[in-house]
């Protein structure tokens, strides 16, 4: 059976778990064979010898078992970063929280230090290092899993030397006086959510932020003001920008703003403090 053969006969397995599931069952193939799309469709004709493989791939993505863990790769910021099992799976809309980041970063002249809580995979601060070379960062996480899988990712893209990655909870072991911002994509869905089928087999630590679902970011709004950080940016739930702006007001804020995500939802926000 042909590779083109092949993708025809599974695409219909993946029917009704994905939007593009010919192109799933093509990047499954190219997995197994470790080859990238320009090969595959040169040699789309050829014989294709791995079909068992590939069988027992699409039965389990049919679970709606994530791409992303089988392939063990997800595209970020046009980059491709190693994933893992029991570590949140990049999303595209976190570009924007990183493209917030940098437009204030790139104007400072001295080198500034980052605090990225809850770093998961590390794409924040790898993404963040990558593009500025007049930072530093600190990534935190709870989960000694994800710090590992974050510290591949650094070490692909040439910056582990400039980002500490602790195991923390918050700030708990972060006493540094000079930090300049803090960038977070914490937890923030509310804890009796139904999550859909295919995010229920990511970690729930890393989805669920308590009862109302904001209360983790309230804390590291709270705790940023006290350790007298400037800037702090996070990534929230899309009905969670009427209740945190009323949280803004609490503290002495010089300026916030909002901004929304590629399907139009509210996703994140920048806060700057008064000195």
């Amino acid at each position: 059976m042909t590779i083109k053969e092949c993708v025809r006969k599974y695409t219909n397995d993946l029917k009704l778990v994905t939007h593009i599931p010919a192109k799933e069952v093509e990047m499954l193939i190219m997995y197994l064979l470790d080859k990238n799309p320009i090969w595959l469709h040169l040699n789309y004709n050829n014989e294709f010898l791995m079909e068992n493989e590939l069988k027992k791939l699409v039965t389990k993505r049919a679970t709606n078992y994530p791409l992303e863990y089988i392939t063990k790769k997800a595209s970020f910021y046009g980059e491709q970063f190693i994933v893992n099992e029991g570590v949140l799976i990049p999303r595209p809309e976190t570009e924007l929280l990183v493209e917030n980041a940098f437009n204030i970063l790139k104007e400072q002249k001295d080198e500034k230090l980052i605090v990225e809580i809850g770093t998961g995979s590390g794409i924040i601060s790898v993404m963040l290092a990558v593009l500025l070379k007049n930072i530093k960062i600190i990534a935190v996480d709870i989960n000694e899993k994800a710090l590992n899988l974050a510290k591949q990712n650094a070490e692909k893209f040439g910056v582990l030397e400039r980002i500490d990655f602790r195991l923390s909870n918050l700030f708990e072991k972060v006493d540094e006086k000079d930090i300049f911002m803090v960038v977070s994509n914490p937890p923030y869905i509310k804890d009796d959510y139904v999550l859909p089928r295919n995010v229920e087999f990511e970690p729930k630590n890393a989805l669920f932020g308590g009862e109302q679902g904001d209360e983790l970011l309230k804390e590291i709004i709270k705790i940023t003001n006290e350790k007298n950080i400037p800037y702090l940016l996070c990534e929230m739930g899309f009905d969670q920008k009427t209740p945190l702006e009323g949280y803004f007001k609490e503290f002495n804020v010089e300026f916030h703003s909002f901004y929304k995500d590629y399907e139009n939802f509210d996703r994140g926000f920048t806060l700057k403090f008064k000195k």
